[in-house]
């Protein structure tokens, strides 16, 4: 039984790496075969309408420009949209999420104060004379 389960689970995570490591085709510098080969919905004409707009037009900005290409609409930008990149970019499915704010510059540390100086010592006082021993009568 234990057997059973460990190979499932092996199983699992076998597919799951495949899908998760599957190599994304950076739209940007695909020629029209590689377009045709790696993407599903894409056939040879299509993918010469890409790399043909690419040319016209120049790189693309963005996975959602690739809805100005002829025959590229909805459903079919859809099923490709998690397939592609442009130029280098992270995945199409988490360029819609906002870009992470750069972190703040840290503080710069404030400057250690000079030490005051030593008050100076009060004078010492003189010493009072000494009474004169008062003479005797005589």
């Amino acid at each position: 039984m234990r057997f059973l389960i460990n190979s499932l689970f092996a199983f699992v995570l076998i597919a799951f790496s495949v899908a998760t490591f599957a190599q994304m085709i950076d739209i940007n510098t695909a020629t029209a075969e590689q377009l045709d080969k790696e993407l599903k919905g894409i056939g040879p004409k299509k993918g010469a309408e890409i790399v043909k707009y690419r040319e016209a037009n120049g790189p693309f900005k963005s996975v959602d420009d690739l809805a100005k290409v002829p025959g590229i609409k909805g459903k079919t930008l859809d099923k490709i949209k998690p397939m592609v990149t442009v130029g280098g970019a992270e995945p199409a499915a988490t360029s819609a999420m906002p870009a992470t704010p750069a972190m703040p510059a840290k503080p710069a540390m404030p400057a250690t104060p000079a030490m005051p100086a030593t008050p100076a010592m009060p004078a010492t006082p003189a010493m009072p004379a000494t009474p004169a021993m008062p003479t005797a009568p005589k």
